[in-house]
């Protein structure tokens, strides 16, 4: 049985979040829709009050919040508010959120708006969650930059996405974390010349494949990002074929081309055939975490039981693995991550959905329902996550496609 990892006192959680952290990735905005996740899932109304409440702070935090990306700002923060609007009809949520995307697009300089152009910090994720939240024209403002700034490659095209020369591929801070935005607000705004942007760019990471032809794993950056540090292969959402997944499973879903899905069973592939969960080294899996762990994976799998109504085997080696590092007490549940460089190497556990507890909790939930034969749809879909379920109809046309098709045989 999984058991409720906040206070149902208070409705929000006991420890690991900052209170001047209102972010998506770590802070206030991911726990919102946590609660909310819980609120739809267990019918109990003190979840849904605790994010009315955390929704509070988010809308009194606005005007002075710096930052306007998906993960660490304004748009994050957006989507939260958004959500609370239209699961519990309140108000002030919504103009709150109004807010915040009018600050986004005041602070836009005709190009970016700061120095990381991705999907965490940059035009990627503040697209995505214009797009969520409702605001098709500044998502499309959003992405148009990345039309007169990919620079082509012997695959396809890429983009710059930091200071420096290191090119990310993956969908965090790199290519098909843009290639994402580019489909889906392409789709939206019914844009073929973004779509189209979006094919060439997946076709540079296709192209950079060292597993096949069972599998897909690309190098995290090119040259090496900060190799005294960063690991050149990663396997999580993030920075990995669990994350590479999540784009193909777009692309697929847009096209209609069965390439895609034949990319993101090699991702599965490579996933499966690893090790993981299992802590095979130092630094391999020691993170439990949606962003670059377990419950990211856990997401991949249950979309897959969904899609293609593939057993649960892997999923339930990934939920008992959560089981057991699970720390369980009068307090609640709550996890632990590690980090092999530093000591002690067991970090605090953390309350926000990159690395703790909303991340984790959100993907057990749907598990639960999954494994239950009930519906597994979220409560509040992830503004970089696609809807799982079987496609239906082809929203582009196979020629806008065929570059995908090409890249993947």
């Amino acid at each position: 049985m999984i058991r409720s990892t906040w206070s149902t006192d208070a409705g929000l959680p006991r420890a690991g979040i900052d209170e001047a952290d209102h972010s998506l990735y770590s802070g206030m905005a991911g726990v919102v829709l946590a609660l909310l996740e819980g609120q739809c899932h267990f019918r109990d109304d003190r979840y849904g009050d605790a994010a009315l409440r955390g929704a509070a702070a988010l809308a009194a935090a606005v005007d002075d919040e710096q930052s306007c990306s998906l993960y660490f700002g304004l748009a994050g923060t957006a989507v939260a508010l958004r959500a609370v609007h239209s699961l519990l009809g309140d108000e002030p949520a919504a103009r709150a959120a109004d807010r915040a995307l009018s600050s986004v697009r005041s602070r836009f300089d005709g190009r970016r708006w700061g120095e990381m152009f991705e999907l965490l910090g940059g035009n990627a994720g503040i697209a995505l969650g214009a797009l969520h939240a409702g605001d098709l024209e500044l998502a499309v403002l959003a992405v148009e930059p990345y039309l007169a700034t990919a620079d082509a490659t012997p695959g396809g095209v890429n983009w710059a996405v930091r200071p420096g020369p290191a090119r990310s591929h993956h969908i965090a801070h790199g290519t098909l974390g843009i290639v994402y935005a580019l489909a889906a607000v392409g789709a939206a705004a019914g844009r073929d010349d973004l779509i189209e942007l979006a094919l060439t760019g997946a076709a540079d990471v296709v192209s950079r494949d060292e597993a096949g032809p069972a599998g897909f794993l690309v190098a995290h950056s090119d040259p090496q990002h900060r190799p005294e540090l960063i690991e050149r292969y990663s396997y999580g959402w993030c920075n990995g074929p669990a994350g590479d997944a999540q784009a193909f499973r777009l692309l697929g879903a847009l096209t209609g081309d069965a390439g895609w899905t034949a990319l993101a069973d090699r991702c599965w592939h490579t996933v499966t055939h690893c090790g993981l969960p299992r802590r095979v080294r130092p630094g391999f899996w020691d993170n439990n975490g949606r962003c670059c762990g377990t419950a990211g994976v856990l997401a991949l799998a249950c979309d897959r039981h969904v899609e293609q109504a593939q057993p649960l085997d892997f999923a339930n080696v990934l939920v008992d693995d959560l089981v057991a590092r699970a720390t369980v007490d009068a307090d609640g549940v709550r996890w632990s991550n590690r980090e092999h460089r530093v000591t002690p190497s067991m970090l605090d556990p953390e309350a926000g959905w990159a690395m703790g507890n909303a991340g984790i909790v959100r993907e057990l939930l749907r598990f639960a329902r999954a494994a239950g034969g009930a519906d597994s749809s979220y409560a509040v879909p992830w503004p970089d996550h696609p809807p799982a379920a079987p496609p239906r109809v082809r929203l582009i046309s196979p020629a806008s496609s065929r570059r995908g098709q090409d890249s993947s045989r």
